[in-house]
């Protein structure tokens, strides 16, 4: 069986991911001596061949999760697998196909998938490339994950709240995706941090989000820390951004989620230099960025230069890239990161 995960909404796709993972742990092999993770950036058809068709003494079934295959630069390596897979005659085993850089868009009325360089650039897919990710998508467990819409993200943000135990109204939930300019990593986090003020402070366990809750504590997390330590890298204040940092990490904020969202800050101030000479009032329309979040930017903006900006943003995308790789840690990167500017 393959199944096919994709779409830029990584937060989404990761969580049906870990959904089948646990699923897999839970029913088929509780001590997880089937299951295989692959960097598929870094590996090639022999690597793939051999976690699929190992077996255990255990456990007969195996699952093995290859991530983001498409980022790979052996050329041949689309090719090869496409055939492999073909000739591949069908068994018990769970391959997963993660993928979170890709983006399917309209082309003349025909969708089609794009990859996302490093400044939120799509670029097309080469042609062999194309033919892996069609024989993907025609998969029957094939899913795709693409940046849903306001309403849908309103109607999203509340199951959600549910899920956990809370509850929030159409007019505040609208709020947290506005401030979030939609990203569904941070709208993750700021609910739990919502859920968990709410329920603390209620005698009988509600929790009920509402409109001032999220100005009180939503605005004011993005805004004092990721803006501070967005000011004090724009100010070469290397002592000042790594105490920041340090301060991010043990306010709980995970390591991943971290840089999650100083990848999406610095896409914004990208955008907003790039589409300089325009007001924030016409920029925030432009970008469909929040008004607060487009104002903040621009000033932000101001203290980069556009080649500045490119090279920040490139370097944060390498620090993600050898993480998932195996080849680094999310905070070494950080800071090296922050020291070298």
């Amino acid at each position: 069986m393959i199944i096919f995960l994709y779409g830029e909404d990584g937060f989404r796709s990761r969580l049906k991911l870990n959904e089948l993972k646990a699923k897999y742990l839970k029913e088929v092999d509780k001590l997880g001596s089937g299951l295989s993770s692959i960097a598929g950036a870094k590996a090639d058809l022999a690597e793939i061949a051999s976690a699929i068709s190992s077996s255990s003494l255990l456990n007969t079934k195996r699952l093995v999760i290859i991530e983001d295959i498409f980022l790979n630069k052996d050329k041949e390596i689309f090719e090869k697998l496409t055939a492999y897979f073909k000739k591949r005659q069908s068994d018990d085993n769970i391959i997963i196909f993660w993928d979170s850089g890709l983006k399917i868009k309209k082309v003349k009325n025909t969708a089609q998938p794009f990859l996302l360089d490093a400044s939120g650039r799509e670029k097309a897919l080469l042609k062999k490339q194309v033919e892996l990710f069609k024989f993907l998508s025609g998969q029957k467990y094939a899913y795709a994950f693409n940046r849903l819409s306001n309403l849908e993200l309103v109607n999203w943000v509340k199951k959600e709240s549910e899920a956990r135990g809370g509850r929030i109204n159409n007019k505040a939930a609208e709020l947290l995706v506005g401030l979030t300019n939609a990203d569904t990593w941070q709208i993750s986090q700021e609910l739990d941090k919502l859920i968990s003020f709410k329920a603390a402070g209620s005698l009988t366990g509600s929790a009920e989000i509402e409109i001032a809750d999220i100005n009180n504590l939503t605005r004011g997390s993005f805004s004092e820390n990721i803006f501070a330590l967005t000011d004090a890298l724009g100010a070469k204040n290397k002592a000042l951004a790594i105490k920041l940092l340090a301060e991010q990490v043990e306010a709980g904020l995970s390591d991943g989620y971290l840089l999650n969202m100083i990848i999406r800050q610095f896409k914004i101030l990208l955008q907003l230099k790039q589409a300089s000479g325009a007001n924030s009032r016409q920029l925030a329309g432009k970008l469909k960025l929040h008004p607060f979040v487009a104002q903040k930017g621009a000033e932000q903006a101001r203290n980069f230069t556009l080649p500045v900006l490119k090279n920040i943003l490139s370097r944060l995308i390498e620090i993600d890239y050898k993480v998932k790789t195996g080849q680094g840690d999310y905070l070494t990167g950080l800071n090296m990161l922050i020291a070298s500017l």
